[in-house]
Parts: C-alpha cells; sequence; structure tokens
C-alpha cells in the first residue's frame, strides 16, 4: 500500500530519488519514529507484493464502466465532508460546488452511479477536516507509516475520523464502509502501476516517499499554493535534487 501512495505523490510532484544518510546528523525532526517506521515500510511492501497488488489487478479485469460507476458512487460520499470542510474555511463557493455536486449527482446521477455534475463543468473542490484543522495552525504531528495504509501526519488521519462522522458516511453499515475502502484502495493502485518505475529507481524509497508525502501534504493544505520556502528548505531541496 506504501506504493500506491507513495507513487501518487511522485506523480504529483516529482521531486526526485532521494537517499537519506543513518547519521544522526541528518535526523529529521518531523519523523521521529523512523526506525519503527522503516519496519512498518518493510511489512506494507510485502502486503503490497502479496495481497494489493494482485488485487488490484484482478480488480483491472472488471469492465470499466462498472468500475467507473462504483468509483462514482464513493466519491459522491464523499462531497457532504467538503461542503462542511470548505464552509469551515470560509470557502463559501466551494462549498456550494460541494453541495450542488451532491443534490445533482445523488438525483440525476443515481446515487452519483453517474457523475453528472462533472459532465456539467462543476468540477469537485475535495476539502478533509484534517486540511481544516491544518489551515487553522494546528500542528501536522510526528510523520507515521501505518500498517497497510503507508505515510501520513497524525493531523491528517485524525481529520479523516472526524470526517467519517458526517452524513452519509455515519450511516454506512460496516460491511459498506470496508467496501467503499476497498473500492478507493483498488483504483487508485490500478492507476499507479505504470508509475512504479519512478520508486523502484529511488535510492531509498522510504526517503522518496516521506519527501514527496510532505510536498503533497502542503500542496493540500494551501490549495496548490504552498508559503515560499525559507534558504534552509530550499537547501534540503538541492539535496534532495542531486539524486
Amino acid at each position: 500500500m506504501n506504493r500506491l501512495l507513495a507513487i501518487a505523490a511522485v506523480a504529483l510532484l516529482a521531486s526526485g530519488c532521494a537517499s537519506a544518510p543513518q547519521d544522526d546528523t541528518w535526523a529529521d525532526e518531523r519523523d521521529p519514529f523512523e526506525q519503527v517506521n522503516r519496519e512498518v515500510w518493510d511489512f506494507n511492501e510485502e502486503l503490497d507484493d502479496a495481497v494489493i497488488r494482485p488485487a488490484a489487478k484482478a480488480y483491472s479485469h472488471v469492465p470499466k464502466p462498472m468500475r467507473k460507476g462504483l468509483s462514482n458512487a464513493v466519491e459522491n460520499l464523499d462531497e457532504v465532508s467538503s461542503l462542511v470542510n470548505n464552509a469551515l474555511q470560509g470557502k463559501v463557493v466551494d462549498a456550494g460546488v460541494s453541495f450542488w455536486r451532491f443534490t445533482i449527482n445523488s438525483t440525476v446521477g443515481v446515487l452519483g452511479i453517474f457523475d453528472v455534475a462533472t459532465e456539467m463543468g462543476i468540477e469537485r473542490r475535495e476539502e478533509g477536516f484534517g486540511e481544516v484543522l491544518a489551515s487553522y495552525g494546528v500542528a501536522d504531528g510526528p510523520y507515521l507509516m501505518l500498517p497497510g495504509l503507508g505515510p501520513t501526519v497524525v493531523v491528517d488521519r485524525g481529520g479523516d475520523v472526524v470526517d467519517g462522522m458526517y452524513f452519509p458516511l455515519d450511516n454506512l453499515s460496516g460491511p459498506t464502509s470496508v467496501a467503499r475502502w476497498m473500492i478507493k484502495g483498488l483504483e487508485a493502485r490500478i492507476q499507479l502501476m505504470d508509475l512504479e518505475p519512478m520508486l523502484e529507481e529511488s535510492l531509498d524509497p522510504y526517503s522518496f516517499v516521506k519527501e514527496s508525502y510532505f510536498q503533497r501534504w502542503q500542496d493540500k493544505v494551501y490549495d496548490g499554493n504552498p508559503p515560499a520556502q525559507s534558504e534552509e528548505e530550499e537547501l534540503d531541496d538541492d539535496f534532495y535534487d542531486q539524486f
């Protein structure tokens, strides 16, 4: 699962191959549990090779129209949380977009199976509660590599818990919730298979993924316009760019 989340960040950011010296001089303050995180990384790679990737390959043989319909329905369930989270940040227009997307796709789109809103030019304005907290100055917390889920920071994953309390996600049964996450994960894994070589060519995949994750997280928090980097951060980027 590391790979699918990692490569997603790589594809969006193309941040370059990373090598992480083991000297304490290079210790990353964002990653105080690096030793444990690396062990979880190894476990996740084995899990991906044994279960997730084969499952994604099998799912890829499902007819595309059926897969697209399931993916649309799953994404439609997230529109209400995006509506609330955009509103909490004062993004009134984006909140309105999420409202109309959910309304249109849940009715005309037959419970979200058909993404009619996008066809009408109403694009998604996805926003998580973790991004709300970050926008109000809540610290990221330590970097974590979670079993089966991959890289995150506390505020990001904690926000997901709150998002799951919004309607209609709070009314989903256990099996339905599991199916929702499986569809999202398998679809993402299918889309990222062609990008696997980018990760395999890095000198230290773990550090490569970590840097990519943080850049992607900042991009989400600041809606694609993160603040200018400090001189120290630019030097860090130069270090990774050497690889």
